[in-house]
């Protein structure tokens, strides 16, 4: 038979109770076969034995007897007979007293040649003894007769028992066939459990226990991965639905702004002319950043290659303060006394465009008169981290893993008027990710307002360096 042109063996199904049944019969058949040729010629053995045994017995009395004077030669064979013993005497004369039965088989004879000199009618005669093996033939005969009604007894008798002792020991099979079907109505967590697993039918059940462990673990994960690949599906569909509705709003603006300036024509008053092209510009700008960063996101998503070399975030963190007061010179940023050099590898344009996205995040929810404070340090599990901390409305704790969400705002800390996508955390928290760290909001101290931010990745397992020494590049434009 083929199945998806492999060729599938059929499997023999001959009933295992009368393959072991036949086969033990077989066996005992060989063996009482063995035993009766074995009894059978041991038998013999030991029959020829005794005879040669009697033999010699009788030549050694017809030895004595011949020493007897006055013995005649038919008194002499009249006591040399005996049951299945036969003698003949023939003188040097030549006379001949007894009878021995022809040389048949199944006799056995034993000649002496007599030397009596004081029994002159003895003196150099020959004495010839047969033994008669016919009775035990009819004796052999018999046994044979009798071993073989006894082995065909024996046979019967064991192929009655081998039925309830086959069916005992393949009851385990039995159980393993109502488990198996009882799985198939329905029945899944039922199981074997041998008591023994040292043996053939404990090791099947413990097999095959596993192999139901297995494919139930099989289910669980198809299940798991069907119910995942339905969430993922999910997300993927509504985050292309919040992204194309995100993009409509600046795509609209620009349709609008342009075709407000195509039927404005010539005669349109220059400054609204210069504010119109403003708008255009807005608007488009605000589009391409968006497009940006659902680029970055699809980046991330296919798993972005980190460029890795040392990078201070002291460093980091004091660039990024200098950053901001180039565009806010009046808000209070700075970084924390506390902070310590920390070196860490990573990418310094991916390490600097997440922090300066948290930190513009904290910069517009603290406010034109809000705080911003950086620190770099140590965990106490021996990992970089560095801080970014504000004294804005904070986060929710129900929020703070929330917001990492893609196009994700909230209502407090940030609005839709200051431009933002709702992207810039989760590409944060992805390429700190890619560099083998966390980004996480974690709560602030006790009775301190605002939002705290903390970047944690692997430090590098050697002395750090000096601030000078690392040059961290400027944010990347746009």
């Amino acid at each position: 038979m083929t199945n998806g042109g492999s060729v599938v063996a059929r499997l023999r199904t001959v009933s295992l109770r009368r393959r072991v049944t036949l086969a033990a019969i077989g066996v005992l058949c060989v063996v009482l076969i063995a035993v009766l040729i074995v009894v059978d010629a041991l038998f013999t053995a030991e029959s020829r034995k005794d005879q040669n045994a009697i033999l010699a017995d009788r030549v050694a009395i017809a030895q004595q007897l011949a020493r007897n004077v006055n013995v005649t030669p038919e008194n002499y064979i009249k006591d040399l007979n005996s049951r299945g013993i036969q003698a003949q005497v023939v003188t040097k004369a030549g006379a001949v007293f007894g009878a021995v039965p022809e040389k048949v088989d199944g006799l056995s004879e034993r000649q002496v040649k007599l030397t009596t000199p004081n029994n002159k009618l003895l003196n150099g005669a020959t004495v010839t003894l047969s033994a008669d093996t016919r009775v035990l033939a009819a004796a052999q005969i018999r046994l044979r007769r009798l071993l073989v009604l006894v082995g065909f007894a024996a046979l019967a008798l064991t192929a009655v028992v081998l039925v309830g002792v086959v069916r005992y020991a393949l009851s385990p099979l039995d159980a393993m066939t109502r488990l198996a079907r009882s799985i198939a109505s329905g029945h899944r967590g039922n199981r074997l459990s041998p008591a023994r697993t040292d043996t053939e039918l404990g090791r099947t059940a413990a097999a095959f226990d596993d192999m139901l462990d297995a494919l139930e673990g099989a289910e669980t994960q198809a299940r798991q991965a069907e119910a995942a690949s339905k969430m993922s599906e999910e997300r993927t569909r509504r985050f292309v639905a919040d992204a194309a509705h995100e993009l409509r709003t600046p795509i609209a603006g620009v349709q609008a702004i342009a075709e407000a300036t195509v039927q404005a024509g010539p005669e349109v008053d220059p400054e609204e002319r210069e504010r119109m092209h403003l708008l255009l510009v807005r608007e488009a700008r605000r589009a391409g950043r968006l497009v940006d960063d659902l680029l970055a996101l699809a980046r991330i998503d296919a798993g972005i290659d980190v460029n890795r070399e040392p990078v201070d975030l002291l460093a980091l963190a004091r660039a990024e303060v200098e950053r901001t007061r180039l565009l806010a010179a009046d808000f209070d940023i700075d970084v924390d006394e506390a902070s310590v050099p920390v070196l860490v590898l990573g990418d310094p344009q991916r390490l600097a465009q997440v922090l300066a996205n948290l930190v513009n995040n904290a910069r517009q929810a603290a406010g034109s008169s809000g705080r911003v404070r950086l620190r770099s340090g140590l965990t106490p599990a021996h990992q970089a981290e560095l801080v970014v901390a504000d004294n804005g409305p904070g986060v929710p704790a129900a929020d703070r893993d929330r917001i990492f969400d893609r196009l994700v705002r909230l209502d407090v800390s940030r609005g839709q008027n200051s431009g933002g996508s709702g992207l810039g955390l989760a590409i944060a928290r992805g390429f700190v990710r890619a560099h083998g760290g966390e980004l996480r909001c974690v709560a602030p101290p006790e009775d301190e307002p605002g939002a705290v931010f903390q970047l944690v990745l692997p430090v590098v397992d050697q002395p750090t360096v000096p601030f000078s020494t690392v040059s961290p590049p400027p944010y990347p434009a746009g």
